[in-house]
């Protein structure tokens, strides 16, 4: 007679051993950092080389940052309120990224780039950025630069109304890139939410691999 074809409690033992198997199969996932879902941005058409300049006036392009993840920010320094906020949640989020994954900490490169290149020459950018952090870094260029870095990343910004000599505001989209190191789009990093920077580290803890 065969004992283990007739044991009743075999079928249980084995649904059991079935459903452990597949929980240890979603930790071992978990465990990997694998998303679960594919990023927002997946195969929109954003991104691309670019050749722009830092505090320095070094020439800086697209590719000097392959391999790495790169958190873009498009505003100007001259902005009154809206742009300064944005970078600030967006730092917050980079830092408390950092401390709860520092082994990836190197991997996130913040870049603020400007839209208002007729106003942020090199040193200006620089000193904004500085404000904010020493890993971010800010970069201008020519107004033909700016423009097709603007139309690679669907940015938008126009120049508003002459305020007085030299003065003036910039209308201009809102939104930070989080760019895979292929260069491909990956997310928004929710810079929108006011939580010291919680949410923006959760999206990096959640594709930054």
């Amino acid at each position: 007679m065969n004992r283990r074809a007739m044991d009743p409690k075999r079928p249980i033992r084995n649904r059991l051993r079935g459903a452990l198997a597949a929980t240890a199969l979603l930790l071992l996932s978990a465990c990997g950092g694998a998303a679960s879902e594919p990023p927002p941005l997946e195969g929109a058409a954003i991104g691309g080389d670019f050749t722009l300049v830092d505090k320095t006036g070094k020439t800086v392009r697209a590719a000097d940052f392959k391999g790495r993840y790169r958190a873009m920010y498009f505003g100007y320094t001259f902005c009154p309120d809206v742009c300064p906020n944005d970078v600030g949640r967006l730092m917050l989020g980079v830092r408390r990224f950092e401390r709860t994954n520092p082994k990836l900490a190197g991997m996130v490169v913040p870049l603020f780039i400007s839209i208002d290149p007729e106003r942020d020459t090199p040193k200006v950018v620089g000193e904004f950025a500085a404000h904010f952090g020493d890993n971010l870094i800010g970069l201008t260029g020519t107004p033909q630069q700016i423009a097709q870095i603007a139309k690679s990343y669907a940015v938008y910004y126009k120049k508003g109304q002459m305020l007085s000599p030299g003065t003036y505001l910039m209308d201009h989209s809102s939104a930070a890139y989080l760019m895979g190191p292929d260069g491909k789009p990956i997310a928004l990093l929710p810079i929108d939410i006011d939580d010291k920077g919680k949410s923006v580290a959760a999206e990096l803890a959640k594709w930054v691999r």
